[in-house]
Protein backbone atom coordinates (compact mmCIF):
# COMPACT_ATOMS: atom_id res chain seq x y z
CA UNK A 1 0.00 0.00 0.00
CA UNK A 2 1.31 3.28 -0.46
CA UNK A 3 2.60 5.74 1.56
CA UNK A 4 -0.44 7.84 2.90
CA UNK A 5 0.45 11.85 2.68
CA UNK A 6 -1.80 14.61 3.58
CA UNK A 7 -1.88 17.48 1.39
CA UNK A 8 -0.21 20.69 3.28
CA UNK A 9 -1.76 23.60 4.84
CA UNK A 10 -1.55 26.49 1.60
CA UNK A 11 -0.30 29.93 3.33
CA UNK A 12 -2.16 33.14 2.69
CA UNK A 13 -1.03 36.03 0.23
CA UNK A 14 -0.42 39.25 2.34
CA UNK A 15 -3.35 40.56 1.07
CA UNK A 16 -5.92 37.33 0.88
CA UNK A 17 -9.30 38.84 3.00
CA UNK A 18 -9.90 35.73 3.76
CA UNK A 19 -7.35 34.52 6.09
CA UNK A 20 -9.29 33.11 9.62
CA UNK A 21 -7.58 33.25 13.08
CA UNK A 22 -5.89 30.00 12.95
CA UNK A 23 -4.36 30.29 9.08
CA UNK A 24 -1.05 30.94 7.95
CA UNK A 25 -0.11 34.02 6.09
CA UNK A 26 3.08 35.42 4.30
CA UNK A 27 4.52 38.13 5.26
CA UNK A 28 5.54 39.21 2.04
CA UNK A 29 6.11 38.11 -1.26
CA UNK A 30 9.50 37.73 -1.99
CA UNK A 31 10.04 33.73 -2.15
CA UNK A 32 8.05 34.27 -5.80
CA UNK A 33 10.81 37.50 -6.91
CA UNK A 34 12.40 36.54 -10.31
CA UNK A 35 10.55 33.19 -10.81
CA UNK A 36 7.82 32.26 -13.77
CA UNK A 37 4.37 31.14 -11.59
CA UNK A 38 1.01 30.19 -12.69
CA UNK A 39 -2.73 31.44 -10.86
CA UNK A 40 -5.14 28.97 -10.93
CA UNK A 41 -8.94 29.39 -9.55
CA UNK A 42 -9.34 27.93 -6.12
CA UNK A 43 -12.09 25.70 -6.47
CA UNK A 44 -15.01 25.06 -3.93
CA UNK A 45 -14.66 21.44 -3.24
CA UNK A 46 -13.18 18.71 -0.89
CA UNK A 47 -8.97 18.27 -1.44
CA UNK A 48 -8.31 15.00 -2.51
CA UNK A 49 -5.50 12.65 -3.36
CA UNK A 50 -5.06 9.54 -5.44
CA UNK A 51 -3.16 6.84 -5.59
CA UNK A 52 -2.56 4.27 -7.81
CA UNK A 53 -4.14 1.63 -4.77
CA UNK A 54 -6.43 3.98 -3.32
CA UNK A 55 -7.60 7.60 -2.51
CA UNK A 56 -8.28 9.89 0.77
CA UNK A 57 -9.43 13.44 1.55
CA UNK A 58 -7.15 15.99 2.82
CA UNK A 59 -7.53 14.93 6.51
CA UNK A 60 -6.55 11.14 5.43
CA UNK A 61 -10.22 11.20 6.57
CA UNK A 62 -10.98 7.00 5.56
CA UNK A 63 -14.99 7.19 6.43
CA UNK A 64 -16.97 6.35 3.24
CA UNK A 65 -19.64 9.40 1.86
CA UNK A 66 -21.97 9.53 -0.82
CA UNK A 67 -19.77 12.98 -2.38
CA UNK A 68 -17.03 10.60 -2.59
CA UNK A 69 -18.36 7.99 -4.37
CA UNK A 70 -17.36 9.63 -8.05
CA UNK A 71 -14.25 10.29 -7.30
CA UNK A 72 -13.37 6.66 -6.02
CA UNK A 73 -14.69 5.29 -9.31
CA UNK A 74 -12.20 7.76 -10.69
CA UNK A 75 -9.75 6.45 -8.96
CA UNK A 76 -10.45 3.08 -10.16
CA UNK A 77 -10.62 3.83 -13.82
CA UNK A 78 -6.76 5.75 -13.87
CA UNK A 79 -5.19 4.42 -10.39
CA UNK A 80 -3.49 1.68 -12.40
CA UNK A 81 -1.80 4.29 -14.60
CA UNK A 82 -0.15 6.08 -11.96
CA UNK A 83 3.41 4.91 -11.32
CA UNK A 84 4.28 3.18 -7.70
CA UNK A 85 4.73 5.71 -5.47
CA UNK A 86 2.45 8.75 -7.08
CA UNK A 87 0.23 10.57 -6.36
CA UNK A 88 -2.28 13.13 -7.46
CA UNK A 89 -3.73 15.62 -5.48
CA UNK A 90 -7.05 17.93 -6.51
CA UNK A 91 -10.26 19.15 -6.19
CA UNK A 92 -13.16 16.82 -5.73
CA UNK A 93 -16.57 19.05 -6.62
CA UNK A 94 -19.28 16.58 -6.67
CA UNK A 95 -21.11 18.38 -3.65
CA UNK A 96 -21.73 21.32 -3.29
CA UNK A 97 -20.00 23.29 -0.60
CA UNK A 98 -20.32 27.40 -0.38
CA UNK A 99 -20.74 27.75 -4.03
CA UNK A 100 -22.78 26.42 -6.58
CA UNK A 101 -21.09 25.09 -10.12
CA UNK A 102 -23.28 24.25 -13.23
CA UNK A 103 -20.78 23.86 -16.11
CA UNK A 104 -17.79 21.55 -14.93
CA UNK A 105 -16.08 19.77 -17.43
CA UNK A 106 -15.75 16.78 -14.53
CA UNK A 107 -16.25 16.46 -10.66
CA UNK A 108 -11.95 16.28 -10.10
CA UNK A 109 -9.87 18.67 -10.98
CA UNK A 110 -6.09 18.38 -10.86
CA UNK A 111 -3.79 20.32 -9.46
CA UNK A 112 -0.72 18.92 -8.32
CA UNK A 113 1.05 15.54 -9.29
CA UNK A 114 3.90 13.92 -6.58
CA UNK A 115 6.56 11.20 -7.47
CA UNK A 116 7.73 8.90 -5.61
CA UNK A 117 10.80 11.20 -4.43
CA UNK A 118 8.04 13.85 -2.93
CA UNK A 119 8.75 15.84 -5.49
CA UNK A 120 5.54 17.94 -6.97
CA UNK A 121 6.21 18.34 -10.75
CA UNK A 122 6.29 21.39 -13.07
CA UNK A 123 3.26 23.15 -14.02
CA UNK A 124 3.88 21.94 -17.91
CA UNK A 125 4.24 18.41 -16.44
CA UNK A 126 1.81 18.22 -14.31
CA UNK A 127 -0.81 19.65 -17.57
CA UNK A 128 0.68 17.26 -19.75
CA UNK A 129 -0.35 14.06 -17.53
CA UNK A 130 -3.75 15.83 -16.59
CA UNK A 131 -3.92 15.35 -20.54
CA UNK A 132 -3.46 12.12 -20.75
CA UNK A 133 -5.43 10.95 -18.10
CA UNK A 134 -8.51 12.92 -19.33
CA UNK A 135 -8.63 15.23 -16.00
CA UNK A 136 -8.83 18.67 -16.79
CA UNK A 137 -7.04 21.38 -14.24
CA UNK A 138 -8.33 24.12 -12.66
CA UNK A 139 -8.82 27.17 -15.43
CA UNK A 140 -5.48 29.25 -15.60
CA UNK A 141 -6.02 33.53 -14.10
CA UNK A 142 -2.12 34.25 -15.36
CA UNK A 143 1.14 32.67 -15.73
CA UNK A 144 4.27 34.93 -16.23
CA UNK A 145 6.95 36.54 -14.19
CA UNK A 146 5.68 37.13 -10.83
CA UNK A 147 4.58 40.90 -10.87
CA UNK A 148 2.66 41.67 -7.04
CA UNK A 149 0.95 44.51 -8.64
CA UNK A 150 -0.39 42.69 -11.26
CA UNK A 151 -1.35 39.54 -9.19
CA UNK A 152 -3.06 42.38 -7.01
CA UNK A 153 -5.22 43.70 -9.64
CA UNK A 154 -6.72 40.23 -10.51
CA UNK A 155 -10.61 40.24 -10.91
CA UNK A 156 -11.90 37.74 -8.42
CA UNK A 157 -15.93 37.48 -8.85
CA UNK A 158 -17.09 37.38 -5.68
CA UNK A 159 -20.82 35.48 -6.33
CA UNK A 160 -19.02 32.84 -8.23
CA UNK A 161 -14.72 32.76 -7.12
CA UNK A 162 -13.75 31.56 -4.28
CA UNK A 163 -10.06 32.77 -5.24
CA UNK A 164 -7.42 32.05 -6.85
CA UNK A 165 -4.06 29.98 -5.73
CA UNK A 166 0.04 31.01 -6.88
CA UNK A 167 2.50 28.37 -7.53
CA UNK A 168 5.84 28.34 -9.10
CA UNK A 169 5.79 26.55 -12.79
CA UNK A 170 9.34 25.09 -11.68
CA UNK A 171 8.65 21.77 -9.62
CA UNK A 172 9.70 21.26 -6.00
CA UNK A 173 10.24 19.67 -2.92
CA UNK A 174 7.75 18.53 -0.63
CA UNK A 175 9.46 20.69 1.88
CA UNK A 176 9.72 23.68 0.02
CA UNK A 177 5.90 23.48 -0.59
CA UNK A 178 4.49 26.67 1.78
CA UNK A 179 7.81 28.60 -0.28
CA UNK A 180 6.28 28.06 -3.70
CA UNK A 181 2.10 27.67 -3.12
CA UNK A 182 -0.08 30.61 -1.61
CA UNK A 183 -3.58 31.11 -2.03
CA UNK A 184 -6.34 34.55 -1.95
CA UNK A 185 -9.66 33.52 -0.71
CA UNK A 186 -12.19 36.10 -1.10
CA UNK A 187 -13.88 37.87 2.34
CA UNK A 188 -16.54 35.97 3.94
CA UNK A 189 -16.65 32.92 2.03
CA UNK A 190 -17.86 30.18 3.84
CA UNK A 191 -15.30 27.55 5.27
CA UNK A 192 -17.15 24.29 5.33
CA UNK A 193 -15.59 22.58 7.40
CA UNK A 194 -16.61 18.24 7.92
CA UNK A 195 -20.18 19.91 9.16
CA UNK A 196 -21.17 19.58 5.51
CA UNK A 197 -20.42 15.70 5.37
CA UNK A 198 -23.51 15.59 7.62
CA UNK A 199 -26.08 17.18 5.72
CA UNK A 200 -27.60 16.06 2.26
CA UNK A 201 -25.43 16.05 -0.82
CA UNK A 202 -26.31 18.38 -3.31
CA UNK A 203 -24.46 17.77 -6.73
CA UNK A 204 -22.92 20.21 -8.75
CA UNK A 205 -23.62 20.35 -12.69
CA UNK A 206 -21.78 19.03 -15.37
CA UNK A 207 -21.47 20.88 -18.48
CA UNK A 208 -23.55 19.68 -21.23
CA UNK A 209 -22.13 18.04 -23.57
CA UNK A 210 -23.94 17.87 -27.51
Amino acid sequence: MSTRIKYPRTPHLPWSPGASGDDTRMADTRQFEGREVVITEKLDGENTTLYRDGMHARSLDPRPHPSRDWVKGLQGRIGYRLPAGWRVCGENLFARHSLAYDSLESYFYLFSIWDDTNSCLSWNETCQWAAELGIPTPPELYRGPWHEPTVRQLKVDDQQMEGYVVRTVDGFVFGDFQKCVAKWVRSGHVQTGDHWLHQAVVPNRLRETR
